[in-house]
């Protein structure tokens, strides 16, 4: 038989301050919020002082997976307001060098594998991007946006319809952010 009700409690720590409205709980420390959306109707979310309470009604499995994922997702925001994430990448090339230009909030990637229309790159919001030479660095307090952003880079130098072992070109997420503490 199921239990009436499953709750989780998410303590933030000092200095900084969780506010809840519109299905969003949003993290702030000094000038910088990161939010993250509850979609589920399962889970109910209320905020007592600087804890954020996540309950659900009758849980089975799915409901109890779902709030320790929303936990899991507290965490990186917490860890994200602290110190930011940082993926490094690298483009490699073998016969065809290839150049990359930032236009706004997209990368170009020109002549791969002697292409005459260039790739592109989406970089999300709140996400910076440096490139020198061939070493990209993206950064970004949210997590899941720079881990978006290198994945669109990756993404996009995908090689197709050829052979993998000897078309090696393309640009390669060579470092992730450690993963916190639990």
């Amino acid at each position: 038989m199921k239990k009436e009700t499953y709750t989780e409690t998410f303590e933030s720590p000092e200095g900084v301050s969780v506010s809840y409205e519109n299905r969003e709980v949003a993290f702030t420390k000094g000038s910088t919020t990161l939010k993250r959306k509850i979609d589920s109707k399962l889970v109910s979310v209320s905020v007592s002082g600087n804890n954020v309470v996540l309950t659900a009604e009758k849980p089975g499995k799915r409901e109890r997976k779902l709030i320790m994922s929303y936990l899991a997702h507290f965490r990186n925001l917490i860890t994200g307001l602290n110190e930011k994430y940082t993926y490094k990448l690298e483009a490699c090339n073998v016969h065809f060098p290839m150049t990359l230009k930032m236009e706004k909030n997209t990368i170009l990637v020109n002549n791969f594998l002697g292409e005459k229309i260039p790739r592109k790159s989406v970089i999300l919001p709140n996400v910076e991007v440096e490139i020198k030479g061939t070493q990209i660095t993206v950064t970004s307090s949210d997590r899941e946006a720079a881990g978006q952003t290198a994945a669109n880079l990756e993404k996009a130098t995908k090689v197709r319809n050829r052979d993998r072992r000897i078309f090696q070109d393309g640009i390669y997420i060579t470092a992730k952010p450690m993963e916190a503490s639990q």
